[in-house]
């Protein structure tokens, strides 16, 4: 019997195995996952949770729900991985063998890696949406907080959810607006992009809408340095920021794993080609989702089309067939806005977000590069999609590949 062996069974790792164990012969193939957590967290909820609009429940579920009939889920840390010999060290003493390795162990916030940041100010005036117990901190912060400066800041690029930050900041004008002490808010992101996003026609329309919002850009600021005390933020250049709030965005690493195992880079993501996952320095190792350091968004749309154009590309290469470079880095995500409204952005390797219309072209229902309160109703959706249908591997009626139709020059 061929052994699969999925390490992570967060987003991509889980609908990879799904995906799989519809495509593979599950009287041929074992499939196993490990994971050290035994929770499934919904990381785009988490950014939700410091308004008041999602709650812990609406963002944990077992793991074990979503396991594959046929496969196998074991809880346990992973202690190193041996791609030389074909087998995974496990911290309960297991040793895995493997025909094929899917490594899917995703990426996580790393803020002692900023001096300063992780200190006594964390969690008091310093927070984070990153993670489930940062978010939930920072609810309770926000419901009692009388106003002052809120900078948002990313310490450095790539992070999940790219789009996220921006997210924040838009909330949050909302959020004092509804508690009616706007006025005595000042929102600054500090950002060490050149503007409000990655490339010049979203960056400047997203840009000028925190204009609009009254937000103000800090960009290009690559933070050396928090000193709490005197609550401000110093980067290499020497511009400080103070703060009365500071919202962080830590550094964002792969797992300790794959550079405990020689697999990473200084990040430790595991380099692939970036059009078919597979490792760059061994023939049976593929890495999907946030673990690689394929050029794509660190997001949950970019591992579901991942996934889609993997699942019979592999199929393929376990027949003796060579890859096909079928993911583009596409990428599909909603920005919250604010107000009952949001905005989709749909972009890939070679093509920058547009404005346009989604996924029907002249028709929508989605606006892509513009705010509409359909577009809001998409992010809400987009969870129960996530629990009942990406999770689970199922296939959605749209293109895993980008599709210029609909879309228009800006």
């Amino acid at each position: 019997m061929k052994k699969l062996v999925v390490l992570g069974a967060g987003t991509a790792g889980t609908m990879v195995a799904n995906r799989l164990s519809k495509l593979l012969d599950m009287d041929e193939w074992q499939i196993t996952m490990v994971d050290q957590d035994p929770v499934h967290y919904y990381q785009p909820g988490y950014l939700l949770i410091p308004f008041g609009m999602y709650s812990r429940k609406d963002v944990v579920k077992p793991k074990h729900y979503f396991v594959p009939r046929g496969a196998k889920l074991i809880v346990s840390p992973i202690e190193r991985i041996e791609p030389d010999h074909n087998r995974v060290f496990l911290a309960n003493g297991t040793t895995l063998d493997y025909d094929f390795l899917i490594i899917a162990t995703g990426a996580d916030i790393h803020p002692e890696e900023t001096p300063g940041l992780a200190e006594e100010e964390w969690g008091k005036s310093i927070h984070t949406f990153y993670s489930l117990e940062g978010a939930l901190t920072l609810a309770e912060k926000l419901s009692t907080w009388e106003g002052g400066r809120l900078v948002v800041n990313v310490v450095e690029n790539p992070i999940k959810c790219p789009v996220a930050p921006l997210e924040f900041l838009m909330l949050a004008d909302w959020y004092f607006h509804e508690r009616g002490i706007r006025d005595r808010v000042e929102l600054i992101y500090a950002t060490p992009l050149p503007g409000a996003f990655t490339k010049p026609v979203s960056s400047k329309m997203l840009g000028e809408l925190l204009v609009q919002k009254g937000i103000k850009v800090e960009p290009e600021y690559m933070i050396e340095r928090v000193e709490p005390d005197a609550k401000k933020i110093i980067s290499y250049d020497e511009r400080e920021i103070e703060f009365d709030l500071l919202v962080s965005v830590p550094l964002n690493m792969g797992a300790p794993v794959i550079g405990k195992s020689g697999l990473g880079d200084e990040l430790n993501y595991v380099p692939v080609n970036k059009y078919t996952f597979l490792s760059d320095a061994f023939a049976n190792i593929f890495v999907l989702g946030d673990a690689s350091n394929a050029p794509a968004s660190k997001a949950g749309s970019v591992a579901h089309f991942a996934v889609d154009t993997f699942g019979e590309n592999f199929v393929r290469y376990i027949r003796g067939q060579e890859l096909l470079p079928l993911f583009d880095g596409h990428a599909n995500c909603f920005l919250e806005s604010g107000f009952g409204k949001g905005l989709l952005i749909d972009f890939n390797y070679e093509t920058e977000p547009l404005p346009g219309r989604y996924p029907l072209p002249g028709i929508g229902p989605f606006t892509l590069l513009e705010e509409s309160e359909v577009n809001h109703w998409g992010k809400l959706m987009f969870r129960w999609m996530y629990w009942n249908l990406l999770l689970k591997g199922q296939e959605l009626p749209l293109s895993a590949t980008m599709s210029m139709a609909g879309k228009w020059k800006a």
